[in-house]
């Protein structure tokens, strides 16, 4: 399925998860209002400055947020338990959803996109 919003595919999903991933949207909304909805690569993702600084996905068994953290190793370190192979984050869904730690998370990705650390 090819979606155009991110309500688009947020109906895709159960309303339990449907309800994870607002609570992600409004998270970095609320933190970040200037930045913009997108789909990219089919995910919900944001924009900022017209640049694709935060993905987040909806699985079978987890919420899945990219690119990976690279620059705050203190961050990054408090990430280890939800770090994949790769270091992109999972966050299982049989656990509370980390919402201040996904803001940090937010925060950081934007913070090195717009101090132009991270590759576009």
């Amino acid at each position: 399925m090819v979606f155009s919003s991110h309500e688009e595919y947020f109906k895709s999903l159960s309303p339990v998860i449907q309800a994870l991933m607002l609570s992600i949207q409004q998270k970095v909304e609320t933190l970040l209002p200037e930045v913009t909805r997108c789909i990219s690569y089919q995910m919900p993702a944001f924009r900022a400055n017209q640049h694709v600084f935060f993905y987040f996905a909806a699985f079978r068994k987890h919420i899945g947020i990219y690119p990976p953290v690279t620059k705050d190793l203190a961050l990054i370190n408090v990430l280890q338990p939800y770090r994949g192979k790769k270091g992109n984050l999972s966050f299982p869904l049989d656990q509370p959803l980390p919402l201040e730690l996904i803001g940090q998370v937010v925060m950081a990705f934007y913070r090195e996109y717009e101090a132009g650390t991270r590759k576009r």
